[in-house]
């Protein structure tokens, strides 16, 4: 970069914290922040060294004229919509947090603001980024397996996961965005990537079946420090944050998220006090806890997603079955069966990448700001993979999927 790429960053909780750590690495300048929580924007001007007039409660001024190069927004899902449009009215490249907005409407006003101010958007689908989605899809591209019939793909979300984020969590209500785009939009986007085609048809079933009070247990209090069966629960509050204490990756996340104060008072206060102490059978939640989508792409091939809160937090497992050949993947290694002559291979993407589970998706946090960063630096939107164009197709499949999981129907899915 001949001078370094300047951003201001919407939202300073856990994902603008991380996309800013990455950009501040990679030689970028992060100039202001607008977060309404002091705490949190404290922390930020902090770590970032902003002076009092760059840190700001309300992000409106912000966007009222171009005061950075890009703005990284990573704030509520509800408000993608309206701060994507504004700050791309006044010039300003985007980094914009999945899901891009939470209906097709608000998608669209984004597409819209984009291509009329010309600006780059990159909508963070980080599974795009990583060294194995890179790895798979070359071997696709070979032909290794010829011509893709159908792809199995596996969310297993966690037990602890689902009620951490959405059972407890700030993405318990599938009112304010469902689970397939406040978590899933990854899913669906990584599938249509790998499959490059179309999809047309869509249906899905899904509920809410463990997480509710019809499931409590008998005896079971409305906070885990009052529980008499809190330790034998699967979902004990104090078992799993009260351990994050004795683990330095978990004190970031998850624990971050339910105090600021690590120690083990501050984070007995906090489940004293705070959402995430309550009894996971005494909540206001209503996303789904499992649910399966399939749809029938161009040419006639299908896919089949299950998201699923009932396993361990794992990465993703994808199967693919061609017409020469079967692949199978778990985040890491890749098995590929050729038909044509019974060989397997077994490819190992860690031996390139380096990174782990715990290491931002896989390095794809990482990758994908160093792509946004370098197309801002040159003005070449070529070189992000998740445009506004590309990640509303995705996002409309979640929409259909909805619709489908809710009307007990097959959607059909024209052209945008």
């Amino acid at each position: 970069m001949s001078r370094p790429v300047t951003l201001v960053v919407v939202g300073a909780g856990m994902r603008g914290t991380v996309y800013a750590r990455h950009a501040a690495a990679a030689g970028a300048r992060v100039v202001a922040v607008a977060d309404p929580d002091p705490k949190r924007r404290a922390a930020f001007a902090a770590e970032h060294g902003l002076a009092p007039e760059h840190v700001h409660a309300d992000w409106t001024a912000l966007a009222a004229q171009r005061s950075a190069d890009a703005a990284v927004i990573a704030s509520p899902d509800g408000q993608h919509a309206d701060q994507a449009v504004a700050f791309a009215r006044t010039g300003h490249h985007l980094l914009l947090e999945k899901p891009m907005a939470t209906s097709e409407a608000d998608a669209r006003r984004i597409v819209d603001a984009v291509e009329a101010a010309g600006v780059i958007l990159t909508v963070c689908h980080v599974l795009r980024y990583t060294v194995y989605t890179r790895v798979l899809t070359s071997l696709l591209a070979s032909g290794r397996i010829g011509e893709i019939v159908s792809v199995q793909h596996l969310e297993p979300v966690g037990w602890w996961h689902q009620a951490h984020s959405f059972v407890r969590g700030n993405w318990r209500r599938e009112q304010d965005a469902p689970m397939l785009l406040a978590k899933s939009c990854h899913d669906i986007d990584w599938l249509l990537h790998i499959t490059g085609r179309p999809v047309e048809r869509v249906s899905s079933f899904g509920s809410l079946k463990h997480f509710t009070a019809a499931n409590r247990p008998e005896g079971a209090a409305d906070r885990c420090l009052d529980c008499a069966v809190e330790a034998t629960c699967p979902y004990s509050a104090p078992r799993l944050y009260l351990d994050c204490l004795k683990d330095p990756d978990r004190t970031f996340w998850p624990l971050s998220v339910v105090t600021s104060d690590h120690t083990e008072e501050g984070v007995r206060q906090a489940l004293r006090e705070g959402p995430y102490g309550r009894c996971v059978y005494a909540c206001d939640n209503s996303a789904v806890d499992h649910q399966v989508v399939s749809w029938e792409f161009a040419g006639g091939g299908t896919v089949s997603f299950t998201m699923t809160a009932f396993t361990p937090q794992e990465q993703r497992r994808t199967r693919i079955f061609g017409t020469h050949g079967y692949l199978e993947g778990d985040g890491t290694l890749l098995k590929v069966i050729d038909f044509r002559t019974g060989r397997e291979e077994v490819v190992d993407t860690s031996a390139e990448s380096g990174a782990s589970t715990a290491d931002g998706h896989g390095g794809g946090d990482g990758a994908l700001v160093d792509a946004f960063l370098r197309a801002v630096a040159v003005g070449d939107a070529s070189l992000v993979w998740t445009d506004a164009a590309t990640s509303l197709a995705s996002h409309r499949v979640v929409w259909a999927a909805e619709q489908a999981r809710r009307t007990a129907t097959v959607v059909p899915l024209p052209p945008p």
